[in-house]
């Protein structure tokens, strides 16, 4: 019997046809539905369920409490606060179920995104890389990478580095991240990396 290369806890369950990559940790009353795939050193919080196919990157940290639905992918070193949410369908109702992978809307949430505790993902929407989501805040239109949103519905009141360092752009909007080395510069409220 092959040993495994990666961590779950006696009383995690993961169904048959996953795939998970060395180095990850599932933790106690998570559920990994079958067909999804988690990379390498990804973390998986206490109760933590991954929903049927969904794609998870390498480096993932995903807190306590967070549901990840089919039709939800994460990118590499995403990470999801406590209890924060997705969704896949818009418009939901128990009377008149859509149940299936052609009514859920997908949502992308890109490299390096951190969502807060307690935010909201409304499904089809995509965060961009290095974006950061405020604690609590509901995002319900596509976030720019390197933005920092708060609010309900969210709004852009920042922007952050790589290296999670607030970016403060010259005359000429460029601006520094001495924590990573690189620079940044800001056009029509977009924030771009340059050499």
């Amino acid at each position: 019997m092959e040993e495994k290369k990666y961590y779950v806890n006696e009383h995690a369950v993961v169904d048959e046809n996953v795939e998970i990559g060395e180095g990850t940790k599932i933790w106690h009353f998570a559920h990994v539905q079958s067909g999804s795939k988690i990379g390498k050193k990804c973390i998986l919080g206490q109760n933590v369920n991954i929903g049927n196919n969904v794609t998870i990157g390498n480096f993932v940290k995903i807190q306590n409490n967070v549901s990840v639905y089919e039709g939800v992918e994460l990118e590499d070193y995403v990470f999801c606060g406590p209890s924060m949410v997705f969704t896949n369908i818009l418009n939901p109702r128990s009377k008149y179920p859509q149940v299936g992978a052609e009514f859920y809307i997908k949502t992308l949430i890109k490299e390096g995104a951190s969502l807060g505790a307690n935010s909201t993902v409304v499904c089809g929407v995509t965060i961009g890389r290095f974006a950061f989501v405020g604690a609590g805040t509901v995002v319900t239109k596509d976030v720019p990478d390197f933005a920092l949103v708060v609010g309900n519905p969210s709004r852009i009141k920042g922007w952050y580095s790589e290296a999670g360092k607030k970016l403060v752009f010259d005359e000429n909007g460029t601006a520094f991240c001495e924590k990573s080395g690189k620079k940044y510069k800001l056009e029509n409220n977009i924030v771009k990396e340059i050499n």
